[in-house]
């Protein structure tokens, strides 16, 4: 819609929400923090139609939407994903409050 840039649209997905929790260690790429980084091919970037799965515990169902034109994606320095497939890496941690 061309409300913003697309690097205003990733600050307001990750360093925006991770300033407003306190978490500085998060949404920046700099060394020492934990940076997920997707390498992106514009041309290609589109969202799917949603789909109806059940693969949640007990066949609990839910929606998911898939995307295409991410090649890759990086997490804490670590291939997560390549082209959509992922990698058998996990680098990242859930967040827990105290």
């Amino acid at each position: 819609r061309g409300l913003f840039s697309l690097e205003k649209a990733v600050e307001k997905l990750s360093s925006e929400p991770a300033n407003f929790m306190g978490l500085s260690d998060r949404g920046v790429i700099r060394e020492g923090a934990m940076a997920d980084l997707n390498i992106i091919d514009l041309d290609a970037l589109k969202v799917l139609a949603p789909e109806y799965v059940h693969d949640l515990p007990t066949g609990a169902s839910r929606y998911i939407q898939r995307a295409t034109g991410y090649r890759h994606t990086i997490v804490n320095g670590q291939p997560f994903m390549e082209d959509g497939r992922h990698t058998g890496t996990f680098a990242g941690s859930v967040l827990r409050s105290h």
